[in-house]
């Protein structure tokens, strides 16, 4: 039977290349034995060390679960690559070129992604340091409000107004974060303003008074009655105790309301402001004959 040129030389080139193949896979017969066991042996590795990290990260107390996750997922890509590197070298693979290609992907993402790893790295260091916690009140630029989610890339807020807010990590890591709830106790200052003849022992007196009548108000550090400031139309005499946190809002408003009905009861009187006019008047002046007469004389 005659078979077309064509045809023929397919076959050819057909029996040429599986000859070839057959050649070749006598000759690493072995390298690839060894190839196909690092992966086996490897694969079970790479998922055995994979296991014990997230069990050993999410076992340790002092570690966020958010944080955790995203170390063991760091952790198990690698060992993935290092898996892969390994297989490759079996083969007689140069794999010098394939890890400068790796580094150079990894900065072009990088760079693409500058901003994303940025908060992620602000993410990272936000659970690390813990300058709030989820529940806790806090205060970082123009953002003020009670900490709903930390993640890896934005940290979800409520604003005191009820208004929710998602803020990227990077704006939160570089600004200054005051944290109204973290500690157990906060001070508070009351400052309130009485007459220049008013007695200034009795004001400090009656403010004491109140703080001692006040449960919410702790007796150390012990409350302290001063004069604060002269000012331009009354003596301002502050009071300055220390409550608990959890108590902190209620009981400075009632302490303010507290104040201002003491005072009223002990005849104290919380002046307006007040301010003294001079009405300075320049002498008319002459105009008409009279005047250039009187002038002229």
């Amino acid at each position: 039977m005659n078979l077309p040129a064509d045809t023929l030389s397919q076959l050819t080139t057909d029996l040429n290349f599986a000859g070839q193949a057959w050649i070749w896979l006598r000759a690493n017969l072995i390298e690839l034995a060894g190839a196909i066991t690092v992966l086996v042996v490897g694969f079970l590795v790479v998922r055995t060390l994979g296991r014990t990290v997230d069990k050993a990260l999410g076992n340790a107390e002092r570690i966020d679960p958010t944080v955790a996750k995203f170390l063991g997922n760091v952790i198990r890509y690698a060992l993935w690559v290092v898996l892969g590197v390994t297989v490759l070298t079996q083969f007689g693979v140069q794999t010098t070129s394939i890890i400068a290609a790796l580094g150079g992907l990894a900065l072009a993402v990088g760079l693409a992604l500058q901003g994303t790893l940025s908060n992620v790295a602000a993410g990272v260091m936000i659970l690390l340091q813990r300058p709030f916690r989820v529940g806790e009140a806090i205060s970082a630029g123009p953002v003020m409000g009670k900490v709903e989610g930390i993640g890896l890339f934005t940290t979800e807020i409520t604003q005191f107004d009820g208004i929710y807010v998602m803020v990227p990590n990077n704006e939160l890591w570089n600004k200054p974060i005051v944290n109204f709830t973290r500690l157990p106790t906060r001070r508070f200052e009351l400052v309130i303003g009485i007459s220049y003849s008013d007695d200034m022992a009795l004001a400090r007196s009656e403010l004491l008074k109140l703080a001692a009548a006040d449960e919410r108000i702790l007796k150390d550090p012990e409350p302290v009655a001063f004069v604060a400031s002269l000012g331009a139309s009354s003596v301002d005499i502050g009071l300055r105790v220390w409550i608990a946190t959890t108590d902190y809002w209620q009981a400075t408003w009632d302490l303010n309301e507290a104040a201002k009905a003491r005072f009223d009861e002990v005849g104290l009187s919380i002046p307006f402001p007040q301010r003294e006019i001079t009405i300075k008047q320049e002498p008319p002046l002459l105009s008409g004959p009279e005047g250039r007469a009187g002038s002229t004389a």
